[in-house]
């Protein structure tokens, strides 16, 4: 894949997800994800971007849905960085968690089926992120704990989980706390 065609699935993205979020906020349903990706918020949620970190709730929750190919993880990497400046996150941890979201990513690319998707769910609270990144794999077999890689991401992402789930679904769980921002 070539930058001009990760940037149109940027824009496709981008674009898929205003469309979504005007539709929403219209009253109309919105249904699935295109297949160059897009982001929408769980069934019922708000969608306004003019709301405030104080105005989430922990049942808050974006999914995104892409083709497991390493060149559209730039789409995870601004989704990531948007909803952690949304939840008032320093620029050290937004960068953190991009990095921590990519290496997981890189993590599950090598073991997903070809031509399936990769779909990430951000869930979001007051201090708190939690980002599932998953694929169906072909060998059903998490990540081992006890290398430098997996070394890396905890410390990025603060609590990392690996799981194997029902369909040999493979599901990095990232988790990462906003730290107090020490003013009075």
């Amino acid at each position: 894949m070539t930058e001009e065609t990760t940037a149109a699935a940027t824009r496709q993205a981008a674009s898929a997800a205003a469309r979504d979020s005007a539709a929403a906020r219209d009253g109309e349903s919105v249904h699935g994800a295109s297949r160059a990706g897009a982001a929408r918020p769980a069934h019922g949620q708000p969608t306004d971007d003019r709301e405030t970190r104080d105005q989430v709730t922990a049942r808050d929750q974006v999914t995104v849905c892409m083709p497991a190919e390493g060149a559209y993880l730039s789409v995870l990497r601004t989704a990531t960085a948007g909803l952690a400046a949304r939840l008032d996150f320093t620029l050290d941890e937004i960068e953190d968690l991009r990095i921590a979201v990519d290496e997981a990513c890189a993590m599950l690319l090598g073991q997903a089926v070809p031509g399936t998707g990769l779909e990430c769910t951000f869930t979001l609270g007051r201090d708190l992120m939690t980002i599932s990144v998953s694929v169906l794999s072909q060998t059903a077999k998490p990540p081992a704990s006890d290398t430098f890689a997996w070394t890396v991401l905890s410390a990025l992402a603060g609590s990392v989980e690996a799981r194997v789930g029902p369909g040999n679904r493979l599901t990095i769980v990232l988790q990462k706390s906003r730290e107090p921002s020490g003013s009075v």
